[in-house]
């Protein structure tokens, strides 16, 4: 069950203007319940823990929205927003899309995000109903900024 301090320190968290302490993200993350990839198919609008990581940058430039869950097969993890305000899934930046899985990372088997065209896993779990914590996670040249550090995010359904 999530603890009431792990939901209360999350939006504490994401609420902070500088920069927040990934020591911090993990311990509200290790709070959190995991939860199954058929549970959060839908849309979802993101963003990004301030922490400094080079991705934080990278998702601002492209407009990063946030992501789609249509079907454990077909996961859209980048999806942005272009001039015109409509919503596209980029393929380009993102190598293609994803599929969802159920897989383990720091001994719990939550939902997990599965990029098609790079070594890049996103792991969910449940902050509430409808708000989900993610870490990025893979290859640690692709993921991990140069503290060893991995990019930390939230979710809100859309």
């Amino acid at each position: 069950m999530v603890t009431l301090q792990a939901a209360v320190r999350f939006d504490e968290l994401r609420a902070v203007e500088g920069p927040v302490d990934p020591a911090e993200l993990d311990k509200v993350w290790a709070g959190l319940d995991t939860v199954a990839a058929s549970a959060i198919l839908g849309s979802w609008r993101g963003f990004a823990f301030s922490t400094g990581h080079p991705i934080e940058k990278t998702l601002a430039t492209s407009s990063w929205y946030g992501k789609r869950f249509d079907a454990l097969d077909d996961a859209k993890p980048l999806i942005c927003r272009a001039e015109d305000g409509s919503l596209y899934s980029d393929v380009k930046s993102g190598r293609g899309e994803a599929s969802l899985w159920n897989v383990e990372f720091r001994g719990e088997v939550t939902a997990t995000m599965v990029y098609d065209g790079m070594p890049v896993l996103d792991h969910f779990k449940r902050v509430d109903g409808d708000t989900l914590m993610g870490i990025m996670n893979g290859k640690p040249a692709v993921v991990l900024d140069p503290a060893g550090r991995h990019f930390y995010f939230g979710l809100e359904r859309a």
